[in-house]
């Protein structure tokens, strides 16, 4: 006979079931990468992260009204925050790059984040955001459903970079104190890719095929947490005259995981470069080419020197260093330790030169709106640079 008690126990266990089950169910997302928490995005920016939610609940639900361990869990808080306070301090002490190291740890093994992030003046929502970027900006949502596609204004990006790098004011003054909008749109795509990781991509860039199709399905993703692309091989003896580097990675498009080493660098060689500049009063004065100071000719030089970085690399059985000599003319993708390089026609195609396909080459990806690669960076980029 089913008593009243005996009721009460059976519904209590048939809810604990229900909610185990409910709870050790996660919603199906593509393999390769994580979908990240957007809660705050459209607006300032200012999201926690999945982890930093999941403490502020737990610790809410602790230090809720009537629970008996209120004072065990806020003395334990207490403690947990001093020791992270006393971390922070002593890490401040530190040098810039392990600064970076510590707020944003690389973990090749995990997931690349599906995340989009893209910067503009204006939001594709703006009655004043091109017509012309229209096709390319949905072409990214198109390609990859599910992810999460951010067009970041300048005014937003100033108060991201504050909130993601709080315990790293070098990079947020440095980021502020950039005097030209290109600069800091070059800056931003580092420091949002080592902040958050996802795939960076300029307005003007057009998703050909989505990015699960830019690495070999025979490659696990789990061995790779940067891709770039070739944006130059100039076989020519003037080449000198167009580009910066023999080989030039571009910077219009990148894809990576949190803390990547590379990101770590430029952040601080360009945070470096910058405080001294301010500090010698000629920041406003940069002689320096945008392409040196923030663009791709330094992108290209951070890779490299990540390439032949003995504390990521064997260099005991190495023939000499890493250079162009070991990219230039590929036509697939080729990986160097955890960095898989794309060749020329998958961010370029179409530039009818260098050895780049058409359009409809299967190796070509994203296409840049501008017409042709060799032309000067002003001549590339002439709405960016009259910005």
């Amino acid at each position: 006979m089913l008593t009243f008690k005996r009721a009460v126990v059976f519904a209590a266990l048939f809810l604990a079931l229900i909610f185990f089950l409910r709870s050790s169910h996660s919603p199906p997302t593509n393999s390769d990468f994580t979908v990240p928490n957007t809660a705050g995005l459209k607006s300032t920016g200012n999201s926690a992260s999945p982890q930093e939610s999941a403490e502020q609940i737990v610790a809410e639900t602790a230090l809720a009204p009537g629970s008996s361990r209120k004072k065990e869990q806020t003395a334990k808080q207490k403690q947990k925050q001093a020791e992270i306070q006393k971390t922070l301090v002593d890490m401040a002490n530190k040098p810039l790059r392990d600064q970076l190291a510590y707020q944003f740890p690389y973990d090749v093994e995990s997931k690349f984040p599906a995340y989009i992030w893209q910067t503009w003046k204006y939001t594709p929502a703006s009655g004043e955001f091109q017509e012309s970027f229209r096709p390319a900006e949905a072409s990214w949502t198109e390609k990859h459903p599910g992810f999460v596609h951010e067009v970041i204004t300048d005014q937003v990006a100033v108060h991201l970079i504050r909130h993601l790098y709080a315990s790293v004011p070098e990079v947020v003054e440095a980021y502020k104190s950039l005097p030209r909008a290109i600069l800091k749109a070059d800056f931003f795509r580092y420091l949002i890719l080592l902040a958050r990781g996802g795939i960076y991509a300029d307005i003007d860039t057009l998703a050909l095929k989505s990015t699960i199709e830019w690495l070999p399905e025979t490659l696990p993703r789990s061995t790779v947490g940067l891709v770039v692309g070739i944006e130059a091989d100039p076989d020519r003896p003037d080449w000198a005259e167009w580009y910066s580097r023999r080989i030039q990675f571009c910077q219009w498009t990148i894809q990576s995981k949190p803390g990547h080493p590379v990101l770590r660098d430029i952040v601080a060689t360009i945070t470096d470069a910058t405080l001294k500049l301010k500090e010698s009063g000629v920041l406003k004065k940069l002689d320096k080419s945008v392409v040196e100071f923030t663009g791709p000719a330094i992108w290209t030089d951070a890779v490299f020197r990540y390439f032949n970085n003995p504390e990521y690399f064997d260099m005991s059985t190495s023939k000499g260093n890493i250079t162009w000599e070991h990219f230039t003319g590929i036509k697939k993708a080729k990986k160097m330790g955890d960095v898989v390089v794309l060749p020329i026609t998958s961010f370029s195609p179409g530039v009818q030169q260098m050895g780049a396909g058409d359009d409809d080459d299967p190796m070509a990806f994203v296409k840049h709106a501008f017409e042709g690669t060799w032309k000067p960076e002003k001549e590339r980029h002439p709405e960016l640079h009259n910005k």
